[in-house]
């Protein structure tokens, strides 16, 4: 098996690459663009009655495999790539990114007292392989009144997040609890991340 000094990461979220620096990846950015259709482009739109694990699992597939083709069309050196996707389930519904303030706002009062799922899927394509693996977290909020809401909305971090929130930010203080893994919340799962590289022949610093 070749071994790898290096893996592409194709995500543009700073909290994915903070992650992989901390388990000591060397790693290039590959910047993907969600709903673009063309190089680099794809579409995360749910499909119909498509359930939140399913759906998160598919969704990391099909950007490990947009990366992996994008490395190809414009001749890059050849080494895996990873992606990853993060989605909120409240019961079989599937919460995504909010599309403005009252969106976000609407999101924080839907989980408010509630207890939601946090799946985050990871998927490293190579060539034709490819290895995939699922955390998922169970995450009770307390309940928030809508001056809470609006404040924590109004710090920015609701925005480009799946559920409208950072658990690693000021959400941190309207969280009951977590039962799971804390940087499968955050954006990438670290000890699954980790041993699919490993068994990859990705070596760490």
């Amino acid at each position: 098996m070749s071994a790898f000094k290096t893996i592409y990461l194709a995500s543009r979220s700073s909290q994915r690459r903070d992650l992989l620096t901390q388990m000591g990846i060397n790693f290039e950015m590959l910047v993907l663009k969600e709903g673009f259709q063309g190089d680099g482009g794809f579409d995360e739109t749910p499909l119909k009655g498509e359930l939140p694990l399913e759906y998160v699992k598919r969704v990391a597939r099909l950007k490990a495999e947009t990366g992996w083709e994008l490395t190809e069309r414009r001749q890059l050196l050849s080494y895996p790539v990873l992606a990853a996707d993060t989605s909120i389930a409240l019961g079989d519904y599937i919460i995504g990114k909010p599309k403005d303030r009252e969106d976000a706002v609407e999101i924080l009062r839907r989980l408010s007292g509630k207890k939601h799922m946090v799946h985050t899927a990871v998927a490293i394509k190579n060539k034709e392989v490819m290895k995939e693996s699922v955390a998922s977290t169970e995450v009770i909020f307390s309940d928030l009144t809508d001056e809470v809401i609006r404040k924590y909305v109004a710090t920015g971090e609701s925005f480009g997040r799946a559920g409208a929130y950072a658990i690693q930010g000021k959400a941190s203080i309207f969280t009951v609890k977590i039962s799971g893994s804390y940087s499968g919340v955050v954006g990438l799962p670290v000890y699954e991340t980790y041993q699919l590289l490993l068994s990859l022949g990705v070596k760490t610093n």
